[in-house]
C-alpha cells in the first residue's frame, strides 16, 4: 500500500491499513520514544499509546507536512503528557542558571548505545530538556510551553542535562580507560 492509500484506509477504519501504517512506522518513531523514555519499556508503552492516538487523530493530518514528522510530534507529546501526569514540577531559581556547557569535545569513542544510555540516565526532566533541544531542535521557548515551565527552568534543565552527561562521559572514560590497561 502506497502511504496516501493506509492514510485513508486508517481513516476508515481498516485494520490492514493500521498494520501496514505501524510495520512502516514503527521503528522510527520508536527511536523518537526511546530519547524521552527511561527505559525501552516505557519506551514501547509511549509507542503504543502514540499509535493510538494516530490511528484516533488520522483524519487531523492536512499532508502539509511529513506524516512521520506528523507522527513523531504526536509521540514527543505522548511522552511529555505521561511525564507530566507523573511528575511534580519543581521551581527552579533562576538567578542559577548556568547556560550552553558543552557536552564534550570528542564522542567518537563512544558508541551510540552507551551514550543512550547515559541519556536515558538522566533525571526526567533534564532527559526530555535535553532530547528536545538537543535532539529534536526545539527552542527553549517550545520547550517552555509544551512542558508547561518558564523558559528559564528549560534552560536551567538544559545545562543541568549537559553537566550530568559530562560527568556519566568521563566516568565511562575513567573505567574504558583502566580496562585497555
Amino acid at each position: 500500500m502506497v502511504q496516501l492509500q493506509i492514510i485513508e484506509g486508517c481513516k476508515n477504519g481498516d485494520r490492514k491499513a493500521q498494520r501496514a501504517l505501524y510495520d512502516q512506522y514503527s521503528a522510527a518513531i520508536y527511536g523518537c520514544c526511546l530519547k524521552y523514555a527511561p527505559s525501552a519499556q516505557e519506551a514501547q508503552d509511549i509507542l503504543q499509546d502514540s499509535f493510538i492516538t494516530i490511528y484516533d487523530k488520522i483524519g487531523q493530518f492536512d499532508h502539509k507536512g511529513s506524516f512521520e514528522g506528523w507522527c513523531k510530534r504526536i509521540a514527543i507529546n505522548t511522552a511529555l503528557q505521561r511525564y507530566r501526569d507523573s511528575k511534580v514540577y519543581l521551581l527552579e531559581d533562576e538567578k542559577n542558571i548556568v547556560i550552553d556547557i558543552p557536552v564534550t569535545e570528542d564522542l567518537e569513542e563512544i558508541g551510540l548505545d552507551d551514550l543512550l544510555d547515559m541519556i536515558r540516565r538522566l533525571p526526567d526532566r533534564y532527559r526530555m530538556v535535553f532530547s528536545m533541544y538537543t535532539l529534536d531542535g526545539y527552542s527553549h521557548k517550545e520547550i517552555a510551553a509544551l512542558m508547561k515551565i518558564n523558559e528559564g527552568t528549560s534552560k536551567s534543565n538544559l545545562s543541568r542535562a549537559r553537566a550530568s552527561l559530562q560527568q556519566m562521559i568521563e566516568a565511562w572514560r575513567r573505567e574504558n580507560t583502566n580496562d585497555a590497561i
